[in-house]
């Protein structure tokens, strides 16, 4: 099968080597020649060191001929730049061609999920699925076991995606929760930064669970309130990434928030980290979001107050456990937990 990936970064690379290893004929598109041009030479991406990019992939930067012959469309760019993507493909894919989104996040402006953007901007006869769940890009690429979440609206649409991405390291589950998943993608990556804050600011593992563990409530709690479903955001999508996210040392949101909180800026951290940190969008999107339905997210907001407000970190931390007391769980059915 033809598959064009579009985005030439650590995942974009990490999913052409997983899907020429299923046998597919792969397409690894960049916006840049020059970027294109070095990973052809070298056929190394400099944030996958020591991981072969097979001949037979071809790197290109000319998005018309990578969408002309696809059979399936990756889109695997930062989070900001997914609907700039989208709306360069539109009206270049084939009728039928198989649209898959690996890009992680909400879109900052509009507080869009990236199906929604790609379903309108493609059309609504377009075959579109998300993949999430905990992918570090450098061990999958190394075919270190891994599994992840197809969804799409479509369950047929799911499970044949899965069926494609698929194989002895690389696991997949299906569902129709679009917006479970997507939702757990973009908003674990607020809380790795804010765990990696508090390994910054020098506290201790009690901590970290504290941190993670009301960060999944506030995450179950938007999810249910936005139509998704408790037990996404208690599977891989939600759970299984936060994990992976906030304790991994290939984690670039951790890393960020290690830096902030031995007290970097967030444009310093960002710019010594090197790569996008997805934590930072996903902050103000996620602000935006909760204020547009009237719902309080405690941690998520202080992230953003710090990210974008210069606030204090050890002041956002002693305004957190300063609050008023609360019930753990909820007495309604509405929700899943309380705040």
């Amino acid at each position: 099968m033809k598959i064009s990936v579009f985005g030439s970064g650590a995942w974009g690379t990490a999913i052409s080597l997983l899907m020429r290893e299923n046998g597919h004929d792969i397409t690894m598109w960049s916006k840049f020649e020059d970027e294109a041009a070095a990973l052809r030479s070298v056929r190394e991406n400099p944030l996958l060191k020591g991981v072969r990019i097979h001949e037979d992939i071809n790197i290109i930067s000319d998005i018309k001929a990578a969408a002309d012959t696809a059979e399936v469309a990756v889109v695997a760019v930062p989070s900001y730049a997914v609907r700039e993507t989208a709306e360069a493909l539109q009206g270049k894919l084939r009728d039928g061609c198989v649209v898959v989104c690996v890009s992680k996040g909400i879109e900052k402006d509009t507080s869009s999920l990236f199906t929604g953007i790609l379903q309108s901007t493609l059309g609504a006869g377009t075959p579109i699925a998300a993949v999430s769940g905990p992918t570090h890009a450098e061990e999958v690429a190394r075919r270190i076991p891994t599994a992840c979440v197809a969804a799409s609206k479509d369950i047929a649409v799911a499970e044949w995606v899965q069926s494609l991405l698929m194989n002895e390291y690389f696991r997949v589950y299906s569902t129709t929760d679009v917006v479970g998943v997507e939702l757990g993608a973009a908003l674990k990556n607020i809380i790795a930064l804010c765990a990696g804050i508090c390994d910054g600011l020098g506290c201790g593992d009690n901590t970290m669970a504290m941190l993670m563990t009301r960060g999944l409530a506030e995450m179950a709690e938007l999810c249910v309130r936005m139509g998704g479903r408790k037990e996404t955001i208690a599977g891989l999508a939600g759970l299984g990434d936060l994990i992976v996210t906030c304790m991994s040392r290939h984690s670039r949101n951790r890393r960020a928030g290690v830096l902030i909180g031995k007290g970097l800026t967030a444009q310093e951290a960002m710019h010594e980290v090197g790569a996008v940190v997805e934590g930072y969008y996903a902050a103000a999107a996620a602000r935006d979001l909760a204020a547009a339905i009237g719902f309080e997210m405690p941690i998520c907001l202080e992230a953003y107050r710090v990210l974008f407000e210069g606030k204090s970190p050890h002041v956002a931390m002693r305004e957190l456990m300063s609050r008023s007391r609360k019930s753990e769980h909820a007495t309604g059915e509405e929700t899943w937990v309380t705040r």
